[in-house]
């Protein structure tokens, strides 16, 4: 099974020259990304996750729903905020949803497993950064959904082989042909491969001039756009199987 979820997060890096891009920019910039994704798993027919950064639910609540009512999953991103107000983001989405926030994804900032069971939260799917050094920093990791407390802990996927993990930076480096044998020799072993990518991926940075890494600007924008068209291309031809998170857990 190939769960895609993607991270749907504001840029927050500086820009060049002086260059003043606002808060509601960032913004447009973060709903024109995510509806860019959404075309895309249209075409395709894929359903896949939406990981909400939580301090920025409540201005997204059109893009929320157009992301729910699409048959896609919305979970949250939890950044940096704390208990209360993920409480009172995922009351907010769940009364305009009608549905319940089932998952959440954390990273720098880790909250405890009994905090998130707490607020009702089923599965949590932590992920690390991802820099240039990164795929060096462990070779090894369970790669099987665990049960603690009645809390499923959903572990990011990585490469049997390649030793290669399955984070935004690796699919957006690697050459497409390299990229899709990893996933199929990968599901020969494993039960699935849990895929994310950022929204801020599929930013035009020629458009907007912000300052990343360099190692950051590869394939970005409409290139990040033909590089998921050509994996969903790909995973239809062989028809593999795809799911939202929520599904395949329970």
């Amino acid at each position: 099974m190939i769960l895609f979820t993607f991270n749907i997060v504001n840029i927050e890096t500086e820009t060049k020259n002086g260059v003043q891009i606002s808060d509601e920019e960032r913004l447009k910039i973060t709903i024109d990304n995510t509806k860019a994704i959404l075309r895309i798993l249209d075409i395709h027919d894929v359903k896949a996750s939406f990981f909400v950064e939580i301090s920025i639910t409540e201005k997204l609540q059109n893009i929320i729903k157009a992301i729910s009512s699409k048959g896609h999953e919305i979970a949250f991103y939890n950044k940096n905020s704390t208990l209360q107000e993920i409480d009172d983001a995922k009351k907010l989405t769940q009364e305009f949803l009608e549905k319940q926030i089932r998952g959440i994804r954390q990273k720098d900032f880790k909250l405890s497993q009994e905090s998130l069971k707490m607020l009702e939260f089923n599965y949590v799917s932590n992920i690390d950064n991802a820099d240039i050094l990164f795929p060096f920093k462990r070779l090894k990791r369970d790669t099987e959904i665990t049960e603690e407390d009645g809390l499923s802990i959903v572990p990011e996927s990585i490469s049997p082989y390649s030793q290669l993990p399955y984070n935004d930076f690796v699919f957006q480096v690697l050459p497409m042909k390299y990229y899709q044998n990893m996933v199929f020799e990968t599901l020969k072993k494993d039960e699935f491969v849990l895929i994310y990518l950022n929204s801020w991926q599929f930013t035009d940075f020629g458009k907007y001039q912000f300052d990343i890494p360099f190692y950051r600007r590869l394939n970005l924008g409409r290139k990040m756009e033909d590089k998921l068209d050509a994996l969903l291309t790909w995973i239809n031809e062989k028809e593999m199987a795809t799911s939202r998170m929520k599904d395949y857990i329970f």
